[in-house]
């Protein structure tokens, strides 16, 4: 049996209209997956760079770096003293919500560092933790926030004169 030209030719296109709808069932669901991770975060990021498919090529290197890392559980020891240092933290935040605020970055920026997370910036600490902790990075930012305007705020005020 021989094909006529039209019938090679429209075999080609149901075999090129398949591809693309594998294709898109494929991504589909590679977006899907990065939501679910993600959460918030993806949302977050596509505001941030304009557009789902360079959030999700960002993502998705946050995940290779991510791996990359030789991220290490606390010792028993560790999970003690940073235990204790949070205790303290929240007794600080009665009587200075501000310095509360700092001393709780501070500790996590040392718990990552403990954990093995590099720590070169907010920026690049904050998206590495997303990777892992997607649903707490968006308070971690929302606290580290805060920490910058109280500490801008105590320059004004010590600059102005004012206590």
């Amino acid at each position: 049996m021989t094909l006529s030209p039209l019938e090679i030719g429209l075999g080609l296109l149901v075999l090129v209209l398949l591809a693309g709808i594998v294709m898109l069932v494929v991504q589909g669901r590679h977006r899907a997956n990065l939501r679910s991770k993600f959460g918030p975060e993806y949302s977050r990021t596509v505001e941030a760079v304009g557009s789902p498919r360079r959030a999700e090529a960002e993502l998705q290197e946050r995940e290779k770096r991510v791996a990359s890392f030789s991220i290490r559980p606390l010792s028993p020891q560790q999970v003690d003293m940073f235990t204790d240092g949070w205790m303290r933290v929240q007794t600080q935040f009665v009587d200075d919500p501000q310095g509360a605020v700092s001393r709780a970055d501070v500790l996590l920026t040392e718990v990552m560092e403990v954990r093995g997370y590099p720590i070169a910036d907010f920026e690049r600490r904050s998206a590495d933790l997303s990777v892992d902790h997607p649903q707490v990075v968006q308070n971690y930012r929302s606290a580290h926030d805060i920490s910058i305007r109280h500490a801008r705020e105590r320059r004004t005020r010590r600059i102005c004169g004012r206590r």
